[in-house]
């Protein structure tokens, strides 16, 4: 009986190491170092991080990925949608479709969606208080999965740069913008991470900015929005896949002269 329960014993455990090295990305966990995530000091248990890993070439598993938080900046609601303070939404709705992450769970008062790029996991959102609140959504999303700031990516609308033109920067301040200065505020004040800002043009002559922000595009402007949703997701892609690279820099210096003619 000893012998035959040792025997029962050990194929168990082959049979357990077998089905770990079967496991595939992305729906395992993703590790994130407490000592490098943000606001640690109000962060949950760490089995709320999101984690994955890889088998390397011992067959072993080792951490491989940090996750990143990817929200848009608007207001809800039918009555904002489309309209040039909502671009933010729009880019994320875009990489939803481009990437296949459905937008389809309610947390921290944000629609959020939890997929992938490439191998690398991704948390889409939304913040569903109106723009001057969207901190009280960012900043609860990235404690809970602790995202570490360099990862948290931001994308608004961009008075400073003309209509359709994109910029993507590893840091800033929040230019005035109370959506950027409300998600700085819950995120104990830092400018350390990364946006992607859209560029929606000025006023134009003594036209009111509320009255601006919250009028939709004309067709050609329209035309010029779409095609920066798609640069975008590329612009997105590349980031998270790469970080801030040589890609980057071309990107931003195509994007600043895209709409000059030669």
């Amino acid at each position: 009986m000893f012998f035959i329960s040792l025997w029962i014993n050990i194929f168990c455990y082959v049979c357990f190491r077998s089905m770990l090295h079967s496991i595939s990305v992305p729906n395992t966990c993703i590790l994130c170092p407490r000592s490098r995530c943000f606001g640690q000091r109000n962060r949950g248990s760490t089995r709320f991080c999101l984690r994955a890993s890889l088998p390397d070439n011992t067959g072993e598993f080792k951490v491989e990925y940090t996750p990143w938080l990817v929200v848009g900046l608007g207001n809800p609601g039918n009555k904002y949608h489309g309209t040039r303070h909502n671009v933010g939404f729009e880019m994320i709705d875009q990489i939803s479709q481009s990437e296949g992450i459905a937008l389809n769970t309610i947390q921290s008062k944000a629609l959020v969606g939890i997929g992938a790029i490439g191998e690398v996991p991704i948390l889409l959102a939304k913040p569903q208080a109106y723009m001057n609140f969207s901190g009280e959504s960012v900043g609860p999303l990235a404690a809970y999965y602790q995202v570490p700031l360099r990862h948290i990516l931001l994308i608004y609308d961009e008075m400073s740069l003309p209509n359709g033109v994109l910029r993507l920067q590893p840091k800033g301040g929040h230019g005035h913008h109370n959506g950027v200065k409300s998600v700085m505020g819950h995120l104990d004040g830092s400018r350390e991470f990364p946006r992607l800002c859209i560029g929606i043009g000025n006023p134009p002559g003594a036209m009111d900015m509320k009255a601006y922000l919250l009028q939709k595009f004309s067709p050609a402007e329209r035309n010029q929005i779409n095609e920066a949703l798609e640069q975008g997701v590329e612009a997105v892609r590349t980031l998270v896949l790469n970080g801030f690279n040589q890609k980057i820099t071309r990107f931003n210096l195509g994007q600043k002269y895209k709409h000059h003619k030669v």
